[in-house]
């Protein structure tokens, strides 16, 4: 009871290594968010979403539209509502830890002893949450939430191009530096055999949408959209090896640049599985009343390959939040993350007392933003309810799902997004001269 309603060290005591009070506290945080995430799998599976009609109150035989009244079939999309309303408790959980969290500077702050302990009521408040989140009426929440989903997935994906950027270029120089140190060409050889595979995994997949998503005739839309993100991801290439970049950041090169094209690959390929036109997309998913829950055939999985590989790059992204500090200050200051060294006397404590703890490293200041913190995990669960959504809503009559447009360039434009953010990483330093990018 003492380590579920203390602090978190209490957790760790005696069964993991010594760990800092603010690295377990968020991966406590992300392990909430990853079972809300496990909960809304488990609800899509067609077994079980044929038994969320036995909820009671989850779903009304009517409904109301934008104002509009509807008779809405029971059993239809409940595995998609489901999620939904998993994906609006979690966002709703994390936005009050966002607003309770607000301007604290250090553990000694009253407040910091909720965001590191208490977590049975913290699970209790959860379950309160998700459960009042099934009881809210349908009609209008699907279809309002589902824009909701939209702006915060598209945040998301921007948070997890400044992680890849930041990711590629710490690994870039810690090979470069055993490179030097080690004075050993291996090191420089693996640099070029991953380059060319992110590359040569880049150019597979850019023939395969040309392939899959583009017609001889028709298809305008998937052709220019794989063709302006070929150019964009050549043009940052090319730029990364220029001279002055060179001379500006000795870092910089092809690896980082090889990872941001194969990302933005990938993010285009989930763009083009959107697109609502059947010709043009062989993997569009398409259900409606008849494929309800009460039906005798199985319903359509939702298993497709962009939403397996979302989920694992959410995964990654999420636990990378979690435990990262990044080496760059540009970084920490646009994460608002920055390890401090106030816990040093307790890790040398703890480890002359040959103790496995955790310990506080934050009693003079915290070593991430609490309130950042939690808004990234909001637009986290948003980003996984619309991953495992596919990014479908129901049309007007709430009969069928359909995939947007609205889909297809939210991602789209994220890709550029990301493409320019990078981009703005390589000139930064010869815009601004004046400015430490070190």
């Amino acid at each position: 009871v003492s380590c579920l309603c203390g602090s978190a060290p209490c957790l760790l005591c005696a069964c993991c290594p010594s760990a800092k009070n603010s690295t377990v506290s968020r991966l406590l945080f992300t392990f909430f968010l990853f079972l809300g995430t496990l909960v809304s799998i488990i609800m899509i599976i067609p077994g079980v979403e044929k038994e969320l009609h036995k909820l009671p109150g989850f779903c009304e035989g009517s409904g109301s539209v934008l104002g509009v009244q509807t008779h809405v079939d029971c059993g239809s999309f409940l595995g998609h509502k489901a999620v939904y309303r998993m994906g609006f408790a979690m966002a709703a959980f994390f936005f009050l830890f966002a607003a309770i969290m607000v301007c604290v500077r250090s553990s000694k702050d009253p407040r910091a002893a909720v965001q590191n302990g208490f977590w049975f009521f913290k699970f209790l408040v959860l379950v309160g949450i998700t459960v009042g989140a099934f009881y809210i009426p349908d009609g209008a929440f699907t279809s309002v939430w589902f824009y909701f989903g939209v702006v915060g997935s598209f945040l998301f994906i921007l948070i997890q191009l400044v992680l890849l950027i930041d990711f590629a270029h710490s690994w870039s120089q810690l090979w470069l530096r055993n490179a030097g140190e080690s004075n050993a060409k291996g090191w420089y050889a693996a640099l070029c055999i991953i380059t060319f595979i992110f590359y040569a995994t880049s150019i597979a997949a850019i023939v395969l949408l040309y392939v899959y998503y583009t017609k001889p005739e028709g298809c305008t839309e998937g052709k220019v959209l794989i063709s302006i993100n070929l150019i964009l991801c050549f043009i940052v290439s090319a730029v990364s090896i220029l001279p002055k970049i060179q001379d500006a950041q000795p870092h910089s090169g092809l690896l980082q640049a090889s990872l941001i094209t194969l990302y933005t690959i990938y993010v285009t390929w989930s763009a083009l599985a959107n697109v609502p036109t059947q010709t043009c997309n062989p993997t569009l998913l398409v259900r409606n009343s008849t494929g309800s829950a009460m039906a005798t055939q199985p319903l359509t999985t939702w298993w497709d390959a962009p939403s397996i590989v979302g989920l694992i790059i959410f995964i990654l992204c999420t636990l990378f939040i979690s435990v990262r500090s990044s080496d760059h200050p540009q970084v920490n200051k646009l994460m608002l993350t920055e390890e401090s060294a106030a816990g040093a006397g307790g890790e040398a404590a703890a480890v002359e007392s040959g103790l496995h703890r955790a310990y506080d490293n934050e009693q003079d200041g915290v070593s991430y933003n609490y309130t950042f913190f939690h808004l990234c995990l909001l637009l986290a669960a948003l980003y996984i309810m619309m991953t495992l959504t596919n990014w479908y809503r129901p049309d007007e009559s709430l009969q069928v799902l359909r995939s947007p447009w609205t889909a297809v360039w939210v991602k789209i434009c994220s890709s550029w997004a990301g493409l320019l953010l990078y981009l703005w990483t390589l000139v930064a330093p010869l815009v601004l001269p004046d400015r430490d990018f070190s």
